[in-house]
């Protein structure tokens, strides 16, 4: 099978360049050899290459600039969607598109399902689903939007290596409690997406996050406490658990974005491992290379 992968610089797209399943030939491409918001360039890449599978792990993720940069969000997480959507469409191959739990709100305080209604409260959760609309919208295109959420690894810049830097170099640490989620290791990530890729007559919308659910509070007294216990820090630091009143960012944030993800895990014939477990292999990661 032959496949593209976009953002393959990213979180995700290195992990699916790392864990290609045998049988795959995999060309990943980054932001300079495939500009998405380019359809020029999308057009030479496609034929070139002339994938089964197109996997758009390309996004413009930088929440909070997106408010000030709304043009530049909404080139890449809407417009490249839907170059891509419809390249994909006439070239006859498949779209694969990693989307986000920032397009609901987070007022309904139950998981959301696939069928819920988005309703974004920032620009990057408005650009992300105006790039589902556009690829929903896209005739003849075969197509899976994946909805992940608070996406950490090893690689690039992401909530876990924040907090293990400002552990070392703080004396106390306050976090924002009441917003909660999923936090999900590409890792695990990254193998739903390669067993979609293997399947037939997936439903154009699914969910997929780690199991369990956590505050950003919870989820950093987890760090802290995995990394102590494995050796990558070497104290512990008071941290608070505080209102996000008391931390306000450009962006608004879901206040509860976990997501229902059974159809998923029934598809695939797998479950999601829990968010801990998760991270606690995430650090360890981290300590191989350290100690490289």
């Amino acid at each position: 099978m032959n496949i593209l992968v976009s953002g393959a610089n990213g979180q995700l797209g290195k992990e699916l360049m790392q864990s290609i399943p045998s049988g795959y030939n995999v060309t990943g491409v980054g932001r300079e050899e495939l500009d998405i918001s380019n359809l020029d360039m999308v057009l030479d890449v496609v034929n070139h290459i002339s994938p089964d599978i197109i996997i758009n792990a390309a996004a413009y993720t930088a929440v909070d600039k997106a408010e000030s940069e709304p043009d530049k969000a909404y080139a890449i997480n809407a417009q490249g969607a839907a170059n891509l959507a419809e390249v994909a469409a006439a070239e006859n191959c498949r779209l694969i598109h990693i989307s986000t739990d920032f397009i609901f709100d987070g007022e309904q305080l139950r998981p959301y399902h696939p069928d819920s209604k988005p309703n974004p409260r920032s620009v990057y959760g408005a650009s992300k689903w105006k790039g589902e609309q556009l690829i929903a919208a896209t005739s003849g295109l075969s197509y899976t939007i994946i909805r992940t959420s608070w996406v950490y690894s090893v690689h690039g810049n992401n909530f876990v290596k924040t907090i293990l830097r400002l552990l070392k170099e703080k004396e106390k640490l306050g976090i924002i409690v009441d917003q909660i989620g999923s936090p999900t290791w590409t890792y695990g990530l990254a193998r739903a997406v390669w067993s979609i890729t293997g399947k037939s007559n997936v439903p154009a919308l699914l969910h997929w996050s780690d199991e369990g659910v956590a505050s950003w509070y919870d989820f950093t007294v987890a760090i802290q406490e995995e990394a102590l216990d494995i050796g990558i820090i070497s104290r512990a630091i008071p941290i608070d658990a505080i209102p996000s009143t008391d931390y306000p960012l450009p962006a608004q944030r879901p206040n509860f974005s976990v997501l229902e993800k059974s159809d998923t895990w029934k598809l695939l014939g797998f479950r999601a491992k829990h968010w801990r477990q998760s991270l606690r292999k995430m650090l360890l990661e981290i300590k191989d290379l350290e100690n490289e």
